[in-house]
């Protein structure tokens, strides 16, 4: 059996002693095991840490495990369990063959509780021998580019506007090839696109085409921007208001093949929230990323990532007051994000915003990354009105 194991993993192994401790020999570091002695304070340092946690626990009682998920989902880890046991027949379905009535019992009512209390990724290991025969497998979550080192072009909110996207990536020195829907890079330059593609601009299709072809062909990165996730739960069937610039792009992919929209909606649910490049020094984030949430995956860190950080309470157009997490950034990552529109790119500490509201009438902008320089290119005309004026 092969067990994968994610970055960000707190795994419990639950069971007999002996086949603890052999598992554990066989695949850990001593320094990667918590000790059964205060382990409260233990496994948050090592979860504050973004190390893997691995937690003997002979005895198992329900609101240890309740615990230990809870503190999982506090620091953004995938809650995982390993159960070691006697050589009994065992199903996930809690089906029986002939064995000892108490032993089935107890070991379906450990997966069963597990289960429950948050360990939806479950491994059962019944024998010395399945242990003895056990490799892991150790998997890297999908935003993590640290071994990919540029140099990167990364460009702001595009939200439709084709045009001005293919006269920066030729300023930018990029072929672009509008008949094919492509633009190749010079000198090994790899594009990174920070999010909202879609909504409010004239040429909607034409940009996700270019980017969605760039992408599969591993010369693009591309995070989801809110606008990019409200049209990805619209194509899935969701019950969303169609406003704030949807209805643009709506319209246009009308004009398109019905399976061009299936193909845009696989492309959107493959986007990740944000993307950790050249070894930690670079994060791309469509609303930014406080640094302890870099690397890391949840539903809170893709909402924050795709919407930022806000009060709670609207401004005059109706529209929610966001906070200024850039301002008490102290991170060493250079941080390049988008989502609120402003005049010039915008640096504070060690971030920067390029989304200058090209469809607003302002400018289209790409950072170079690691020549840490701007290149921008005026819109051709306001395609669409600022609800919070910025120019």
């Amino acid at each position: 059996m092969q067990i994968v194991i994610p970055e960000f993993t707190l795994l419990v192994i639950v069971g007999e002693e002996q086949g603890i401790q052999t598992f554990i020999n066989k695949h850990f570091q001593r320094n990667e095991v918590i000790n059964p002695q205060n382990i409260e304070t233990q496994v948050i340092s090592r979860l504050e840490l973004g190390q893997l946690t691995v937690i003997p626990l002979v005895t198992f009682e329900k609101t240890v495990g309740q615990h230990l998920a809870q503190l999982a989902k506090r620091y953004h880890y995938t809650p995982m369990a390993v159960v070691v046991g006697k050589d009994y027949p065992f199903t996930l379905e809690g089906e029986r063959n002939e064995c000892p009535k108490e032993e089935s019992k107890q070991s379906e009512s450990i997966i069963s509780v597990l289960g429950k209390v948050g360990f939806k990724t479950l491994y059962h290991l019944e024998t010395l021998e399945m242990i003895e025969h056990t490799s892991i497998q150790y998997r890297p979550l999908a935003n993590n580019k640290r071994k990919i080192h540029g140099p990167f072009d990364i460009i702001g909110d595009v939200h439709g506007c084709y045009d001005e996207l293919c006269t920066l990536l030729d300023q930018l020195g990029y072929r672009v090839d509008k008949k094919g829907a492509y633009a190749y890079p010079p000198d090994r330059r790899k594009l990174v696109f920070v999010g909202d593609l879609v909504d409010r601009g004239p040429k909607t299709p034409q940009v996700l085409k270019l980017v969605m072809h760039m992408v599969t062909n591993e010369q693009a990165y591309c995070v989801l921007g809110n606008h990019d996730g409200k049209l990805l739960r619209k194509l899935r069937g969701s019950n969303v208001q169609v406003i704030h610039g949807l209805e643009t792009t709506m319209e246009q992919l009308a004009q398109e093949p019905e399976w061009f929209s299936e193909k845009v909606k696989i492309f959107l649910e493959g986007l990740v929230s944000h993307y950790v490049f050249d070894e930690g020094k670079l994060v791309v984030a469509h609303a930014g990323l406080k640094e302890h949430l870099h690397g890391r995956e949840s539903k809170k860190i893709r909402d924050l990532a795709m919407f930022g950080e806000t009060t709670g309470e609207l401004d005059a157009q109706g529209l929610p007051v966001r906070l200024n997490w850039s301002e008490d950034y102290e991170g060493d990552a250079l941080v390049v994000y988008g989502h609120t529109p402003k005049k010039e790119a915008e640096h504070v500490h060690h971030t920067i915003n390029i989304d200058t509201g090209c469809v607003y009438g302002g400018k289209l902008t790409a950072f170079r990354y690691p020549e840490d320089e701007i290149v921008s290119v005026k819109a051709k005309k306001v395609y669409y009105p600022s609800a919070r004026p910025f120019l």
